[in-house]
């Protein structure tokens, strides 16, 4: 049976030649202590998170309004853009849990979220992406979620209501995916050094 023929099996299969990976190359990972587990899973479900919400601002919306106008939309708004919300808000919650789990670990989480610099230098930059991060959760499961479930025929709305809520679900992804530019700085100048 082949593993790549299902989501699960090629998540899985990821997995093991990660594993497989560190074994073989003998390494226990950066500063030889141990491998950081939480920050190598914050950084999967984040790119998920992230890849998501890249791929709803720059390929569906486009995408939605010509197929509005050829009478193919149904096909994104029935099968695709569910699948990919519930994909898009769980990565959040994940994304958000495993880093504030990583932060923990690296006992920073009061120094970051407070900005303050004293025990570790990167700690504020660090605290500026937990924040953006913080505003972009809050965003899906307010803002957005509750927009599209809408605009989707999830729930009841009218044709008003799902203008309206179009807008506000377009304006919340779009803040976001300006959100994220300084957010992922936060998250590679710890790796890299500060860039300043």
């Amino acid at each position: 049976m082949n593993p790549l023929t299902s989501i699960p099996g090629t998540i899985i299969t990821g997995i093991v030649l990660a594993i497989a990976i560190i074994f073989g190359l003998h390494t226990t990972g950066t500063g030889g202590n141990h491998i950081e587990w939480a920050v190598w899973f914050h950084v999967v479900v984040g790119i998920t998170w992230i890849g998501l919400l890249y791929y709803f601002n720059f390929v569906q919306t486009p995408a939605m309004a010509k197929a509005k106008a050829d009478g193919t939309a149904g096909g994104i708004s029935k099968h695709v853009a569910p699948r990919a919300l519930l994909w898009f808000r769980w990565a959040a919650v994940l994304t958000w849990l495993s880093g504030v789990g990583a932060l923990a670990d690296m006992h920073i989480l009061k120094d970051a979220f407070m900005f303050n610099g004293q025990n570790n230098a990167a700690a504020p930059i660090i605290g500026m992406g937990a924040w953006l991060g913080t505003i972009m959760l809050f965003n899906v499961w307010v803002l957005i979620w509750p927009n599209q479930k809408k605009i989707l025929g999830i729930v009841p709305a009218s044709d008003d209501e799902k203008a309206k809520a179009g807008k506000i679900a377009l304006m919340a992804s779009r803040i976001n995916t300006a959100l994220s530019i300084p957010m992922l700085l936060g998250m590679t100048a710890y790796a890299h050094g500060l860039p300043f």
